[in-house]
């Protein structure tokens, strides 16, 4: 792997971790705001799956549907674990605007949670840098 992809991909995962650092201190807050939660989640789970395509050096899809990366990354790797993934795609970037806002329950958040550190958990596991 030459050194220009290595600190691209650096880039990549260092936005993700971004994303979960926030869910990570909203989740602190007496009054969660659970929408904005919700949102980092996806978009950390976006940003890892498309750390693994980059890595592959796959093309990158211009998508925020999670389960679209998902399965870009099973086509790419196909012991790419099949991860439950609830409805964390609802909770990306068409539905920030009035009107369409999606608030998910706690219990929700819990998931949403668990599912971007799975995704996180995986990717690292078989990304090499």
């Amino acid at each position: 792997m030459n050194e220009v992809l290595k600190i691209y991909l650096k880039q990549w995962i260092e936005k993700a971790e971004e994303d979960l650092q926030v869910v990570h201190q909203l989740m602190t807050m007496d009054n969660r705001p659970k929408g904005a939660i919700g949102f980092h989640c996806q978009q950390a789970a976006e940003k890892f799956l498309k750390t693994f395509l980059v890595y592959h050096q796959s093309d990158v899809p211009k998508t925020h549907n999670i389960e679209f990366l998902l399965e870009q990354c099973k086509i790419t790797d196909p012991e790419f674990p099949d991860i439950d993934l609830h409805n964390i795609t609802d909770f990306g970037v068409e539905i920030r605007y009035p009107g369409d806002f999606l608030e998910p329950s706690e219990q929700e958040l819990d998931v949403l949670i668990q599912i971007a550190s799975e995704i996180k958990s995986t990717v690292l596991k078989k990304i090499k840098i």
